[in-house]
């Protein structure tokens, strides 16, 4: 949550609350809003010292959505493989919610990922975001890596790009490329746009290349990069402001 002081009517100049959000100085700002650079509610303002509600306006910088201040966490967690996409389990297994232990908040997982798959996952307490993030019609674009059996060739690659019959339907991945390729193994990359049980597994495997190991990397805007496994950090505002106009928040 960013804590920005407004007046008793809860309201705060504009300017003062992008330099506030990180956007840029005071100044910088102010010259932002003169060139037309900054939206509230979709009309241009360029008044200095209008005075916007934090919590409930949409703003843009530029084009890029600001996200509000609000009382809610939007997390990254880098969830170590073998840990359980549950905040319990009744057979005693570690789940996210032993990963998030020393957190206050009641947290969400947004969607979830395999036992045996590790990487990127959204945590947050904003129940709404939560639900939009995890409903189709609002899936976002998941990049994974995979670590398979066998030589992934570039026949392989294609045939993936054509689009692969599963028992529950067709999956086209968005893009795959191969990483690393040797007799024993290969290491692909995929962006998928869906969300269907183990879909990259099942995919790979219906090739004829199981999956040895597995990771997410990435979701939507927002990379897992050098996030250590088991740790989190915070959204940053771009990677929220575009996660908040994906689901349409």
């Amino acid at each position: 949550m960013r804590d920005v002081a407004t007046d008793e009517d809860g309201l705060i100049r504009l300017q003062k609350l992008l330099a506030q959000s990180g956007v840029a100085s005071r100044r910088k700002c102010e010259e932002l809003m003169l060139d037309g650079e900054v939206e509230v509610d979709g009309e241009v303002v360029t008044r200095l010292g209008t005075k916007v509600d934090p919590r409930t306006a949409v703003i843009r910088v530029s084009g890029l959505r600001l996200p509000p201040v609000s009382e809610h966490v939007y997390l990254v967690l880098n969830k170590p493989r073998g840990v359980v996409s549950t905040m319990s389990d009744p057979e005693g297994r570690r789940t996210i919610a032993d990963v998030v232990a020393d957190r206050p908040e009641r947290l969400f997982h947004v969607g979830r990922l395999d036992t045996d798959t590790s990487g990127l996952l959204l945590l947050t307490n904003d129940g709404d975001f939560a639900n939009k993030m995890a409903h189709p019609s609002h899936e976002v674009d998941k990049t994974y890596v995979a670590e398979v059996e066998g030589r992934v060739t570039k026949e392989t690659v294609a045939t993936l790009l054509a689009g692969v019959e599963l028992d529950d339907g067709p999956v086209r991945p968005t893009q795959a490329r191969i990483v690393a390729a040797q007799q024993g193994k290969s290491i692909v990359e995929l962006v998928i746009h869906e969300g269907r049980n183990r879909i990259v597994r099942r995919l790979l495997d219906h090739l004829g290349h199981p999956v040895k190991k597995l990771s997410r990397i990435q979701l939507g805007p927002v990379r897992l990069g050098g996030l250590p496994s088991g740790e989190l950090r915070e959204l940053t505002n771009d990677e929220l402001g575009a996660l908040l106009d994906s689901v349409r928040l």
